[in-house]
């Protein structure tokens, strides 16, 4: 198959694009390289085998379309996008260029040069709002949805909030509508939080990353405490990028099935996690205390995000396979070794 992946020097498309490589598909990979570890990201996939690099970015709507017309792909990892909600609010016409305005380049681009081509869009929890139309509990060190006990599925009400939430949210119905009204076979994925290998997290995108990071300077002596926003009972159900990897894969078989629709995607109750789980779990890995600074609780924050997943297991034979305590034992080695080659 051949599979052009945007933004594929980043977290998820590094990862994507070395499975496409292991597959032996044909691949082109473009991205602006302006994330954090992106450069180091493309320097790794080339060790890996041949591919095509286009620098670019999607906010560019003809070099997208040249892009896609040269390559003519049948498949389209869309993730090239802004991440960071917290970026959104410093600087909300760069977040809509690059996630509404870029996403809706690649429609374009695909309906006028490759129609049969499949887009496959890596979209966001945060289409969903703040949540706060839900009532919630303290149970342990965690909220608890007292509607939403086993997650929140598809019908829940969309509420666009951020710039951020605005943008990822507005390419997320321009593909459902693509498909609708031109027929695109497109598909979303509202993720939860994800995290693994090739992952450069920072203090605004990537948390499981940062403070795993975070906690291994504070065992060795360079940080005195960890800061959050809020109480740290926030919790979200975090999904590793082997599983992340397997979803889109499996997704490319059953597009005769799925197309046209969006899936809520993450870990799952099962691998739910709040900031002080977190915390308590990298205590005992790594045999530390962690002090807590407590800031102001984020815009737009959501006491809980858990994926129902009862939509992704039935139409995509898909479900989390690493556990909570294997994936984080691999994030450890990996911010470790991020050190250990700085």
């Amino acid at each position: 198959m051949r599979l052009l992946i945007t933004g594929g020097c980043g977290f998820l498309g590094s990862n994507l694009a070395a499975e496409a490589l292991r597959r032996g598909w044909e691949l082109r990979v473009f991205d602006n390289l302006s994330r954090v570890g992106a450069q180091r990201n493309r320097q790794w996939l080339e060790g890996l085998g041949d591919f095509h690099f286009v620098a670019g970015d999607v906010a560019d709507a003809a070099a997208v379309e040249r892009c896609v017309g040269e390559w003519a792909p049948e498949a389209i990892f869309h993730l090239a996008g802004q991440v960071a909600m917290t970026s959104s609010l410093r600087d909300p016409r760069r977040d809509f260029l690059t996630n509404a305005q870029g996403s809706l380049n690649v429609l374009e681009a695909v309906r006028r040069l490759a129609p049969s081509c499949a887009v496959l869009y890596s979209s966001t929890n945060k289409v969903y709002g703040d949540l706060e139309q839900f009532d919630y509990e303290t149970t342990g060190q965690r909220y608890r949805c007292v509607q939403r006990p086993e997650g929140f599925d598809e019908h829940t009400p969309l509420d666009f909030q951020s710039p951020y939430g605005c943008s990822k949210g507005s390419a997320d119905q321009y593909m459902l509508d693509y498909a609708r009204m031109f027929g695109l076979r497109t598909l979303v994925f509202r993720h939860s939080s994800m995290y693994g290998g090739r992952q450069f997290a920072t203090a605004d995108q990537g948390w499981i990353g940062w403070f795993c990071s975070e906690a291994q300077a504070l065992a060795r002596g360079e940080r005195r405490e960890l800061s959050i926003a809020g109480n740290g009972l926030q919790v979200r159900d975090v999904l590793h990028a082997d599983d992340m990897v397997a979803l889109y894969f499996k997704a490319c078989e059953r597009l005769d099935v799925v197309a046209g629709q969006a899936f809520n995607i993450g870990g799952g109750m099962a691998n739910s996690l709040s900031l002080l789980e977190l915390f308590q779990h990298l205590e005992q890995a790594l045999q530390v205390k962690l002090p807590v600074q407590h800031g102001p609780v984020r815009h737009s924050d959501q006491k809980v995000f858990v994926a129902d997943l009862t939509k992704a297991r039935a139409l995509l034979d898909w479900q989390p396979q690493v556990s909570t305590e294997a994936g984080l034992a691999a994030m450890l080695a990996w911010t470790q070794g991020l050190e250990a080659s700085a």
